[in-house]
């Protein structure tokens, strides 16, 4: 995040002056942006405060379905992985990597193919921590729990 975050900095730091080209900080921005939801904010935000801060603080039992969150955490591993493989056969395809918005001649590469999946694995992971902190909050706030001392 600060190497994408520091390259589109150095981009704007003179008007008409591009240190990089145009594709390539096209691709900075998707990158950073899909980087910084699925793999920075969606877990942290929705598995961590979700499902371990809001029990803690609330003295409460944490993990309604602790084997559900833990399948979440492990799909982001291959999600990663499926992430690296994109980048090494090459997914950068303009301005975009969704395929029908993209240019032809470069979305025909798997490397989008495994960008896509691994966007998916981390969306699935993404949505079963937000089931554990919705029936985490509902176990809480429903029921006349008394906090542990």
């Amino acid at each position: 995040g600060l190497s994408f975050s520091l390259m589109i900095r150095i981009n704007f730091l003179e008007p008409y002056y591009n240190v990089i080209s145009t594709d390539c900080y096209n691709f900075l921005i998707t990158n950073h942006g899909i980087i910084m939801i699925f793999f920075f904010l969606m877990p942290i935000l929705i598995g961590g405060f979700g499902n371990y801060l809001i029990p803690l603080l609330s003295g409460l039992s944490d993990l309604n379905l602790p084997r559900l969150n833990a399948l979440s955490a492990w799909l982001l591993m291959p999600s990663v992985v499926f992430l690296i493989v994109s980048m090494c056969l090459g997914a950068g395809i303009g301005w975009t990597f969704y395929p029908p918005l993209s240019s032809s001649l470069f979305a025909s590469s798997k490397g989008v193919d495994f960008l896509m999946f691994s966007l998916h694995l981390a969306g699935v992971s993404s949505i079963f921590s937000s089931i554990n902190f919705i029936c985490t909050l509902y176990s809480v706030f429903s029921t006349n729990l008394v906090a542990r001392t």
